[in-house]
């Protein structure tokens, strides 16, 4: 099957599937005639699976956890239940100060806002979460891109000192090569940082936000 075909069936959206493949939770055979991916029914099984997981809230890391037999389904569905619990104790919190505010019978003008961030403040030292679980998800997938363009733009440098160190070693090494190859890496630092930040700013843009949505 091709991906528009897997799209209808599974009912997620084809930004959603190659986000599952970057993250090698499916691995699609390619066609060797012309690259494009097929896709089987196991393909599609597995993606409702993990379109459920997903839908259950479910990290990622656990569904590739899951999928490599390190954790049994029963293992990680008791842990997200525990999750759960402590976050519904969180939302009953966050309901009690909405109650609270909404007594005081004030409008947005009129809030006094200082002394509720005080409160949470003091309860976020005690456990609760007020921020939004979602950044969790964003800067992991943050950190392969920041450390994979971090590791190329070392080399590039150090290909840079050995270019001009070759230069000063040896005073007959052609001065334009060396400006060159220079050039070279240093375009190639710049490309890299252009793709590092157009990535970054999908990601910011609501990429992980989107790939949870079917």
């Amino acid at each position: 099957m091709k991906i528009n075909q897997v799209e209808e069936l599974v009912g997620i959206t084809k930004k959603n599937i190659r986000f599952y493949e970057e993250q090698g939770l499916i691995c699609p055979e390619r066609n060797r005639d012309n690259g494009y991916r097929e896709y089987s029914l196991k393909d599609v099984d597995l993606l409702n699976k993990i379109k459920l997981l997903r839908s259950l809230d479910v990290p990622i890391d656990e569904i590739r956890k899951l999928e490599a037999g390190e954790i049994s389904m029963v293992d990680c569905l008791e842990k997200h239940i525990s999750h759960f619990t402590h976050r519904q104790k969180e939302l009953d919190i966050m309901k009690e100060m909405c109650r609270e505010i909404m007594e005081e019978n004030v409008q947005f003008d009129d809030l006094q806002a200082d002394s509720y961030l005080e409160n949470m403040r003091n309860l976020e030292r005690g456990g609760v979460r007020f921020m939004d679980v979602n950044k969790t998800d964003i800067k992991k997938t943050k950190r392969g891109p920041i450390i994979a363009a971090g590791v190329s733009i070392i080399f590039f440098i150090l290909m840079i000192v050995f270019m001009c160190w070759t230069k000063s070693a040896d005073e007959e090494t052609p001065i334009g090569l060396v400006v060159v190859m220079v050039l070279l890496f240093v375009s190639m630092i710049v490309g890299v940082l252009l793709a590092l930040r157009q990535r970054l700013k999908e990601i910011d843009g609501g990429e992980i936000n989107e790939a949870r949505k079917y």
